[in-house]
């Protein structure tokens, strides 16, 4: 059901709509070079209408004896081109090279282990503790909170709550809230750009991707996007451009980081796409999709379908393991999680869990042992063995827990949604 521009559309009604559907330049291009195999034809990329939306640096032509001012040439920079301030790729053949097991940083070494869950329909965040698989603590958030999201630079988290128009500051430390809530429109989601010069909030209900002050959240630019539902974002390896999906439309839109405008659209046939993930040579996005049961293979360089796998009922979210080679998907209306090498790009592995269930959200622990998940539809956080797919417990929370965050993660900044880390 696709949500006209302005009109907000209930968590119930998102939810009765599942219920009733089955990234030095030097290491950039070597990227590009490893990524010149042949792909099978696949739909081409849309452009966008000409839609006016507001202008972050000035577009007027300079004067034949005016000098062109560094936003007017950054406004010429193509998406390809490596974002300026982002930190170095760690390794050229692994993204995630920074995020390993325990390579917690300054900012995190020494907080506490917690798992922190936003129950929509209560409005409340859950603090879990790991050695007791217990709720050790529970807060008011703001209506109807979507995920909790790690700031940029690892010290503080959000609950992003999407009805409430508000972000609800968290101090990990403590594991108490930081603050009063920050008003903020529509924040269904949160990412930070590779180089923390913004923090995007993903305005589903206004159909647009709003880039804030990543510290006052003050708006700097709002980018209006022709796909409904959109939702989530993944980054391309050298910053340069995101992907974002749009669940009602069943389309990807790109952006330009250096323009902050979109490049173009991707269809996905009969598609309802959810969460999405780069792959750790940079060369592929993984993008779940709950209609299709399965996730789409997406050429970076091309941005056009290379491929589907099939995994499972209503597959929703992306996490790779801690030695990235594996990606799991999680499965919300199988009650399973799928688990995808990424060196076949193939399923290696199925976890059911016993008598069903509904994984949707999550993360893996620092030590990347366990892969803890909320479960949408039964009121319940799963944490579940990533050594052989065991239950290890079933803890009850609030109604409609959704994006839940492992906190602490490794990395060395954070992109944002539930602790995507680099």
């Amino acid at each position: 059901m696709p949500a006209a521009q302005g009109f907000r559309l209930s968590r119930k009604q998102r939810l009765s709509i599942t219920c009733a559907s089955t990234i030095t330049v030097v290491a950039v291009t070597a990227l590009a070079c490893a990524d010149r195999d042949a792909d099978r034809p696949a739909a081409a990329t849309v452009k966008p209408p000409a839609v006016h939306t507001p202008s972050a640096v000035s577009t007027g032509s300079p004067s034949p004896s005016t000098t062109p001012t560094r936003a007017q040439h950054r406004a010429d920079i193509a998406p390809t081109a490596p974002l300026p301030g982002m930190p170095p790729i760690a390794a050229p053949g692994n993204l995630y090279a920074d995020a390993g097991a325990n390579m917690l940083n300054a900012a995190t070494r020494h907080v506490p282990y917690r798992i922190y869950v936003p129950n929509s329909g209560a409005s409340s965040v859950a603090v879990i503790d790991p050695r007791t698989m217990s709720v050790v603590r529970q807060f008011a958030a703001g209506l109807n909170p979507q995920h909790v999201v790690p700031a940029y630079d690892m010290r503080t988290l959000y609950a992003t709550n999407d009805r409430g128009n508000s972000l609800t500051p968290i101090n990990p430390r403590t594991a108490r809230r930081a603050g009063p809530n920050i008003p903020v429109t529509d924040p269904y989601n949160m990412y930070f750009t590779p180089d923390g010069k913004h923090a995007i909030v993903v305005a589903e209900a206004q159909q647009a991707l709003d880039f804030r002050n990543p510290h006052t959240f003050h708006l700097q630019k709002r980018v209006n996007v022709s796909c409904p539902g959109v939702d989530h974002i993944d980054f391309s390896a050298n910053g340069g451009y995101l992907i974002a999906t749009c669940e009602f439309s069943g389309r990807l839109v790109k952006v330009n980081l250096h323009t902050l405008s979109v490049v173009g659209y991707l269809q996905l046939p009969n598609g309802s796409p959810q969460d999405i993930k780069l792959d750790p040579t940079g060369r592929i996005f993984y993008v779940a999709d709950r209609y299709r049961g399965g996730v789409w293979m997406i050429r970076a360089s091309t941005f056009h379908r290379i491929g589907f796998i099939t995994t499972g009922h209503d597959a929703h979210g992306l996490y790779p393991s801690r030695d990235a080679r594996f990606l799991y998907v999680t499965n919300r209306l199988s009650g399973s999680v799928s688990v995808i090498s990424f060196a076949t790009r193939k399923v290696v592995k199925v976890w059911h869990l016993p008598g069903g269930g509904s994984p949707d959200m999550g993360n893996t622990s620092p030590d990347g042992k366990v892969l803890w998940l909320a479960g949408r539809y039964n009121s319940t956080v799963y944490a579940i063995s990533t050594r052989n797919g065991h239950l290890i417990a079933k803890i009850p929370v609030g109604v409609q827990p959704h994006g839940l965050c492992v906190w602490p993660q490794p990395g060395r900044y954070s992109l944002g949604h539930t602790g995507v880390t680099r």
